[in-house]
């Protein structure tokens, strides 16, 4: 009988997910196979025309390794116990451990307008991703995860393949013509440390002290209890919905007017929570109409549900995802047509954000929905009084909940390395990271039994509004805290700081991203030591009276900027640290910085902002510069 799920039991052969049709396995390293049967049961496992061959333990767990072998495929497996399984299309290549937070989830289809090319055009079956599905557990490390399938990198797969990984696995396929596998072990708006094993928090307390407390069994249950106080007898209703305002039949009453996109906090309406309902009348045209028609609504915060006609056309739950939604044949005619948008905001500026696709799309046709539109106030949301009851208790944010039930169960797969991008949600907490991220990558190595294991990570984008001024900035220090862990051997880090966007922190340039981390692994993991894998690194600064003078590594074959300009982004101060911007020149491979206010220049700093105006500098193999600072405390 064929079974490839669970573990609990022990009457048959079973496997792990991880170790099922399509899946890619590590070239040149032993390779384990494991799973669960009875104990004491044997187990053959043919593969590769060799015959290996085990007993279950009392315990009921079988391991096997198979010898190295060279990067080919597809091979068959066949393991036979009281039953047997059959695998197929497996590969030998390498496998990349993937993981981090909502920038390694992004989904190809999240990012379908800006690569439309290259998903109609990814037909590349040697490329492979695994998602773990995602799953808490705060007690001990677990066995197996629940879920997950091997996929091709192939048109009707590739929009879920996450894109950062995607365009790392196609870059290097590319250039080597070696299989690739992705292990996509990720979830939104995590913290570092809930990737983090026990053993890795020993030497933080706080987050230690975390851990043991999140065992108690006794803590947990009255955590996650509702106080009284919260639930109310009788909730406030959308008079939106009890209106049925999104319907044509509808005559509006008390409606103002309203820009979009904009935060409605910005125009007029002070401090609201709650749900407001926009609409317009756009007129279409007949020779719209014979397409299939699509709207952009940018971003909205919170939540939103997008009616067209009086029929509901998408809708979306939270404030991330861009808002693409395909309109259904039929709903749209010509003439004059009702756009109503119910938007619910918790907390903060509620809203369309600005600098984002506001549009109609029917062929080659466009009609933009910027400008005034109507709203109302369907429902205003009166806070709560403060509760220490577990509404903000996120059990996959606690310290190793995601280790456990989401790293550890791969540990005995063959690995080439890691992938991470990650720390939007520490970086409040600079210092603590700049060693929880070391520890981590030590660990991580320990526990895979790789202990030189390439491990390329990602520095965060520019993110947020713009300052014209040097200031002071915590994603700014962040990033620094990020870079701390390239005194790691065998560590890589792939700069992002010119692929951002101000009003989104899932910006869309993926593919940048991806294909950088690819350069550093050709250095890191391939040993490519001519390649050019990162951009300028600062090295040095040597004071010259009036002037600071930066030395670089990673040049490549010079300086350049991005946009033929003197180099931006340069602010130098003087012992009193209070900083301004630089007139800065290229000098070979240095580059020279003055002011005439700082006559005795000590310190500089560059793109030290949470997302800097035009950080221009690089190198001319088109790399960007890493943000840096002198006067670190």
């Amino acid at each position: 009988m064929l079974l490839l799920t669970g573990y609990t039991s022990h009457s048959e052969v079973r496997l792990p997910k991880l170790i099922s049709n399509g899946m890619v396995l590590q070239r040149d390293t032993k390779i384990k196979i494991w799973g669960w049967a009875s104990p004491g049961e044997n187990i053959t496992v043919k593969f590769n025309n060799k015959t290996f061959k085990t007993i279950t333990t009392s315990d009921g767990k079988w391991t096997v390794t198979l010898p190295a072998m060279k990067a080919g495929g597809p091979f068959t497996m066949k393991i036979d116990g009281t039953n047997q399984i059959l695998l197929s299309d497996i590969l030998i290549g390498d496998v990349w451990i993937c993981s981090g937070q909502s920038n390694m989830v992004h989904q190809m289809e999240l990012h379908s307008v800006r690569y439309a090319k290259e998903i109609a055009n990814s037909n590349n079956p040697a490329i492979r991703h695994f998602w773990v599905t995602n799953t808490t557990n705060m007690l001990a490390p677990q066995q197996d995860v629940p879920g997950g399938s091997w996929k091709k990198a192939e048109p009707a797969n590739i929009r879920e393949f996450s894109a950062v990984a995607y365009f790392f696995a196609d870059a290097l396929y590319q250039k080597y013509h070696v299989p690739i596998g992705l292990i996509n072990s990720s979830w939104g708006g995590t913290p570092i440390e809930a990737w983090m094993s026990d053993e890795s928090l020993k030497t933080f307390p706080d987050l230690e002290n975390i851990v043991m407390r999140n065992r108690d069994t006794t803590f947990l249950n009255q955590i996650k209890k509702i106080p009284a106080n919260t639930t109310e007898s009788h909730p406030p209703q959308d008079q939106g919905l009890s209106e049925k305002w999104f319907d044509p039949a509808y005559t509006p009453k008390g409606w103002r007017r309203i820009a979009v996109p904009g935060y409605w906090e910005d125009q007029g309406i002070h401090n609201l929570d709650g749900i407001v309902w926009y609409r317009r009348e756009i007129n279409i045209p007949q020779s719209m109409l014979t397409a299939q028609a699509k709207v952009f609504m940018g971003r909205i915060v919170d939540a939103d549900v997008m009616y067209i006609n009086g029929k509901q056309v998408g809708t979306t739950s939270y404030l991330y995802p861009q808002r693409r939604y395909t309109i259904p044949d039929g709903v749209l005619k010509p003439g004059k047509n009702l756009f109503v948008v119910r938007v619910t905001n918790n907390t903060g500026k509620g809203g369309f954000v600005p600098d984002k696709p506001y549009q109609l799309i029917a062929g080659a046709d466009t009609i933009e929905l910027t400008g005034y539109w109507q709203y109302k106030v369907g429902l205003v949301k009166v806070p709560q009084r403060t509760s220490t009851g577990g509404g903000g208790f996120a059990a996959q944010n606690q310290p190793t909940a995601l280790y456990n039930s989401m790293i550890a169960p791969l540990l005995n797969y063959g690995i080439k390395g890691f992938l991470w991008y990650q720390g939007e949600a520490n970086t409040g907490k600079s210092a603590q990271y700049a060693k929880l991220q070391p520890a981590m990558i030590a660990d991580w190595r320990q526990k895979f039994q790789k202990p030189d294991a390439p491990f390329l990570f990602v520095q965060l984008p520019g993110f947020m509004d713009m300052n014209y001024l040097p200031s002071e900035s915590q994603w700014a220090a962040f990033r620094e805290a990020q870079a701390a862990s390239l005194s790691v051997p065998n560590t890589a880090m792939a700069v992002a700081i010119d692929a951002g966007q101000w009003n989104d922190i899932h910006p869309d340039a993926k593919k940048e991203v991806g294909q950088r981390l690819a350069l550093a692994a050709e250095k890191t993991a391939y040993h490519d030591n001519k390649v050019v894998a990162s951009g300028p690194v600062f090295q040095s600064a040597a004071i010259d009276d009036h002037k600071i003078t930066v030395v670089f590594n990673s040049v490549g074959s010079g300086l350049a900027t991005k946009d033929g300009e003197e180099p931006q982004e340069f602010a130098i101060a003087g012992a009193d640290k209070v900083f301004v911007w630089a007139k800065a020149k290229i000098e070979g491979n240095k580059i020279a910085l003055t002011n005439n206010e700082v006559p005795h220049p000590m310190y500089v700093r560059y793109a030290w902002a949470d997302d800097p105006v035009n950080p221009n500098l690089i190198n001319k193999e088109g790399l960007p510069a890493a943000p840096f600072r002198t006067d670190k405390p």
